[in-house]
């Protein structure tokens, strides 16, 4: 049976008191002392610890170049069942977190990721394969939870006036597990110059560092406990039947501001298995593993780039900044896929095995390689501003993320499906970009209904807190003639 959302008892302040994902309205609390640990910016910490430590390190491992193996093949088939398993689970993400709590959803979500670098550490060293798809599968079906999760936590928690900054800076803690965790690589590969595998110390400190994401995660505040900087307090529904989940989530799945997100969601999960095949197939091992370094700086300009462009008041009108934003974004994109295109096509001809001494086809090779980790960053943090503003309520949020995450995972599980069988490069390159001039003219229309959508939840709390007021004026006034009597 279904139950509404709880409203916190001794709390003048109630924030997402919808039925079953309506919008938030957010009423001005007469709220308790702040407590420094239950603040956005604490909570926006904790899920980015946990974003480097999980998804950071597994990033890390595939910015070598296929999870840092010899054998592209099984790790791109191994990742095709991960992210599999991912979809499903992903779309499963709000039923339990509303049995569970975003805290132990979020601490689940973390426990697949070491089984998946150990089955990695296991067949580099032995040869054994059956343990990395294993790891695959642990992997894919905690990880759709931590997905969901963590998008609901990064887009739902924050002050608006925030989201942008916040959804940068839980990027860039993640973007530090592909930082640290490529600076490890270096340390301990920069002496191999040719093609094959990394060393086995690299798995054994990636290892130790993904058993930390658990713990991390038990120091999430729930969304009643969190504490804004305007007072406002945020509640989730607990306890929904998965009946009205799915309900919900179908309700919204065909929602304008969704299906038109779609092609943008599709083409980022679609990318993704492209850069690590292309790295391992022409760089040597050290290449690689300065390829992760420099990828991770890439992407946390790229995210900071975009956060701050969309979130700084530089324009007063939102649409104005939204739209020049995108239109930014989506100039990178272009250029960077047909460059893509144009060396790969060069690659294909000559094969070249390059080094970083290399002067004549590392700068472009890399150089390349680099602008795609900057522009799909820049997607990343926009699509998910989009997401922050449909709607301010964590429970309903769950859902967005959810949903938009599950159509990622499942292009991701296609993008590596593909690149599991021998495929011409030059194929998939040309097909990224395809799929990124499709997506435009729907993204662009996606982000003028988003702030449409924005400024009529912003109404609607402005006229919810009116009315409060109001009421209160008028409690106030029949006190007083009470006393007066």
């Amino acid at each position: 049976m279904s139950t509404e959302p709880t409203v916190a008892k001794a709390e003048p302040a109630v924030v997402g008191t919808e039925e079953l994902g309506g919008d938030a309205h957010h009423t001005p609390a007469v709220s308790p002392r702040r407590v420094w640990f239950r603040t956005t910016l604490v909570q926006i910490l904790v899920v980015g610890s946990c974003a480097f430590t999980a998804p950071g390190i597994w990033s890390a491992m595939n910015g070598l170049g296929v999870g840092g193996s010899e054998n592209p093949n099984l790790v791109n088939a191994a990742n095709a069942i991960l992210y599999a398993f991912m979809t499903v689970t992903c779309f499963a993400g709000p039923w339990v977190t509303s049995l569970i709590g975003f805290r132990w959803t979020l601490a689940i979500g973390t426990l697949g990721y070491p089984l998946y670098a150990a089955g990695l550490y296991v067949n580099n060293r032995s040869g054994t394969t059956w343990f990395v798809y294993f790891g695959a599968v642990c992997c894919g079906i905690s990880a759709g939870l931590f997905w969901s999760v963590e998008g609901a936590i990064a887009t739902g928690y924050p002050e608006s006036h925030k989201r942008g900054r916040y959804l940068a800076t839980w990027f860039t803690f993640r973007d530090f597990g592909l930082l640290i965790g490529g600076a490890i690589s270096l340390a301990l590969n920069h002496s191999i110059k040719h093609l094959g595998q990394v060393g086995y110390g690299t798995y054994q400190a990636f290892i130790a560092i993904q058993c930390l994401g658990f713990f991390f995660a038990m120091l999430l505040s729930e969304p009643e406990q969190v504490q804004r900087d305007d007072g406002t307090r945020i509640e989730a529904p607990r306890g929904v039947h998965w009946r009205v989940q799915f309900r919900e989530m179908w309700r919204l799945a065909r929602s304008k501001e969704i299906l038109l997100l779609v092609p943008l969601f599709w083409y980022f999960g679609w990318c993704q298995a492209y850069p690590g095949t292309y790295l391992e197939t022409y760089f040597t091992v050290r290449s690689r593993a300065l390829g992760s370094l420099m990828s991770s700086i890439m992407m946390i300009i790229g995210t900071w780039l975009g956060g701050v462009l969309v979130d700084l008041p530089w324009s007063k009108s939102r649409k104005t900044r939204a739209v020049v934003t995108y239109s930014f974004i989506a100039t990178i994109n272009t250029i960077t896929w047909i460059w893509s295109v144009i060396i790969q096509n060069k690659f294909r001809h000559t094969q070249p095995i390059v080094d970083w001494s290399d002067q004549h086809n590392f700068a472009p090779g890399f150089g390349v390689y680099m602008f795609q980790f900057l522009s799909t960053a820049m997607v990343e943090n926009y699509i998910y501003w989009c997401i922050g503003n449909l709607s301010d309520s964590p429970g309903q949020q769950i859902r967005f993320s959810s949903l938009l995450r599950g159509i990622e995972t499942a292009a991701v599980a296609v993008g590596f499906g593909v690149q599991a069988v021998p495929t011409v490069l030059i194929a998939t390159a040309s097909i990224n970009l395809a799929f990124w001039i499709i997506a435009l003219p729907f993204s662009y229309y996606a982000t003028v209904q988003v702030i449409r959508k924005w400024e009529q939840i912003k109404k609607e709390k402005e006229a919810h807190e009116l009315n409060l007021e109001i009421e209160i004026g008028d409690q106030t006034t029949g006190e007083k003639e009470n006393t007066t009597k």
